[in-house]
C-alpha cells in the first residue's frame, strides 16, 4: 500500500512538472506573417575597404538599361548611375574585364550612356540570374575569373541571383552598395542582409562602396 501510495505520488509530481513545462512552453506554430510586425531590423553591416589585384578580377555591369533603370520605375537606378560609371573608369584603367547584361528585350545601345559599352566588351541577355542560360560562365572562365564586383539592378533580382552563382561557382563577390539598386530601399536592404548571411555565400562576399575599392593596375 505504502508502495503504491509513492508511486502514485511520484507520478503526480511528473504529471504536475509536464504541466508547468507546457503552460510556460511558448506558443508554436506561428509563421512568420503572424509574426511580421515583430521582426527588428538588423544593425547595418559595416562596409570594407577592399583592394584587388587586377589579375582574376571582372566588373558586372548588370541590367542599366532604359526599361528598368529610368526615372519612372527606378529612380534610385539612375541615381546610382555616376558612382558605377566612376568605377568603370577605374576598371578600364586597370585593364579588368567589364561584362554587362541586358533584360530581355533591349539592346546595347540602351544602356546608360555613361556607362556604355566598348566594342569587344561581352555582354549577355537574361532574366535574373545571369548565369543561366547564357555563356557568363564560360565568359568568366576563359578570362581566370576569381572575384566579381557585381553592380547593377534590381538589387533583388540581377544582383542577388547573380552574385549567389557567383558565389556558388566559387568565386569572390564584392557589392558596392552604392551600386546596387531597387525601386524602394527595403529590397536594396535584404539583398545586402541576404548577401552577407545566406549559407555559403556570406563566405564569400564582401560589402563596400565604389569609393573603398581599389583595383591595382596590371
Amino acid at each position: 500500500m505504502k508502495k503504491e501510495l509513492q508511486i502514485k505520488t511520484a507520478a503526480g509530481v511528473m504529471f504536475t512538472i509536464c504541466l508547468c513545462l507546457v503552460l510556460a512552453a511558448p506558443v508554436s506554430g506561428a509563421t512568420i506573417i503572424d509574426e511580421w510586425s515583430k521582426v527588428i531590423t538588423p544593425a547595418a553591416p559595416q562596409l570594407k575597404e577592399v583592394k584587388l589585384p587586377a589579375e582574376g578580377t571582372a566588373l558586372l555591369v548588370l541590367d542599366f538599361n532604359k526599361q528598368v533603370c529610368n526615372d519612372k520605375q527606378r529612380p534610385r537606378c539612375v541615381a546610382s548611375v555616376p558612382a558605377v560609371s566612376r568605377l568603370l573608369t577605374e576598371a578600364r584603367k586597370a585593364n579588368i574585364p567589364v561584362v554587362y547584361s541586358l533584360t530581355i528585350g533591349s539592346a546595347a545601345a540602351d544602356i546608360a550612356p555613361a556607362l556604355a559599352p566598348r566594342p569587344g566588351d561581352p555582354i549577355v541577355t537574361s532574366g535574373p540570374d545571369k548565369f543561366l542560360g547564357t555563356d557568363l560562365e564560360k565568359i568568366l572562365k576563359e578570362r581566370n575569373i576569381k572575384t566579381v564586383i557585381v553592380t547593377g539592378t534590381a538589387a533583388h533580382g540581377a544582383v542577388i541571383c547573380t552574385a549567389g552563382g557567383a558565389a556558388f561557382r566559387g568565386m569572390k563577390v564584392i557589392i558596392p552598395v552604392d551600386g546596387i539598386s531597387a525601386e524602394s530601399l527595403y529590397p536594396e536592404q535584404y539583398t545586402v542582409w541576404h548577401l552577407l548571411n545566406a549559407p555559403r555565400v556570406a563566405a564569400v562576399t564582401t560589402a563596400t562602396r565604389t569609393d573603398m575599392i581599389e583595383i591595382e593596375k596590371k
